[in-house]
């Protein structure tokens, strides 16, 4: 059971290893991909603050369909080499993305969202997706969610064959 009080008392890395135990929790107990990517999405939202959106986009051909995510509705499809996400997926790193504004050919899905962190899912050398996070904020994301973030993709790759996604 995912318990909620007092996480505002927890500083940022609390907050990460607290999501990270969370996430096992959820998938050490679940074999059902969507059902894991659908909470993963909710676990995101519910511990991390200052984000206006997190969810998943899987590929699909040659560009990325929305996945189950936390937050206002999305594109639904982005080209590869479009916005922050198809950058992820092409380039096979990590976008972290202090001024969305600044970045060529961002895609506004939500115009409040000011800045975005986006870690492609990368399995056995293949490119399943990415795990997208905006924040109205400004330079919202740090280094250190930079590698939380990397930790979670990878504890879902131990868990969830996404070729079932």
């Amino acid at each position: 059971m995912i318990k909620l009080e007092g996480i505002e008392k927890m500083n940022d890395k609390q907050k990460l290893e607290y999501l990270l135990l969370c996430l096992e929790g959820q998938l050490s107990s679940e074999s059902d991909p969507l059902a894991n990517v659908s909470n993963a999405s909710a676990l995101i939202y519910a511990i991390i603050d200052r984000l206006n959106w997190a969810g998943f986009y899987f590929m699909r051909g040659e560009e990325l369909v929305l996945g189950p995510f936390q937050g206002l509705p999305a594109c639904n499809r982005i080209k590869l080499n479009t916005g922050v996400c198809g950058a992820a997926a092409t380039t096979r790193k990590i976008q972290l993305v202090p001024n969305v504004h600044d970045f060529p050919g961002h895609i506004a899905c939500d115009s409040a969202s000011n800045s975005e962190l986006v870690v492609p899912i990368i399995k056995n050398n293949k490119v399943y997706g990415v795990l997208d996070l905006d924040s109205p904020e400004f330079e919202r994301f740090t280094e250190l969610e930079v590698k939380y973030f990397e930790r979670f993709v990878e504890k879902l790759n131990q868990y969830i064959d996404w070729d079932r996604i």
